[in-house]
């Protein structure tokens, strides 16, 4: 991963961090929390982090029910980036996306 958009942590937005491999080597994905983040703007922030990202790397996005689950993983899928898995859980939802070519 080349670098990360620049988050808010103390403000609200948008935080990433990674996930750790089993040994711990590097991460197996970024993650990028965009709850509470509204439309268009959470669809753009995970467009501009998977900008930064090379091809076949994994970013887990997670996301509000409702208007950002139906609107976020259609909007990646335009830009030809894969969405690997979607899951529920709770309020949020965690979609896996595997950045694609250029």
């Amino acid at each position: 991963c080349r670098r990360p958009v620049s988050t808010d942590a103390a403000g609200g937005g948008p935080t990433i961090r990674a996930q750790p491999s089993a040994d711990d080597s590097q991460p197996l994905f970024e993650q990028l929390d965009l709850a509470g983040v509204p439309c268009p703007r959470n669809a753009a922030l995970a467009l501009m982090q998977l900008e930064f990202m090379d091809e076949g790397e994994r970013l887990m996005i997670v996301v509000d029910d409702g208007e950002p689950i139906q609107n976020v993983p259609p909007s990646l899928e335009m830009e030809d980036h894969v969405i690997l898995s979607a899951e529920k859980r709770g309020a949020r939802w965690h979609v896996l996306v595997e950045r694609g070519q250029d």
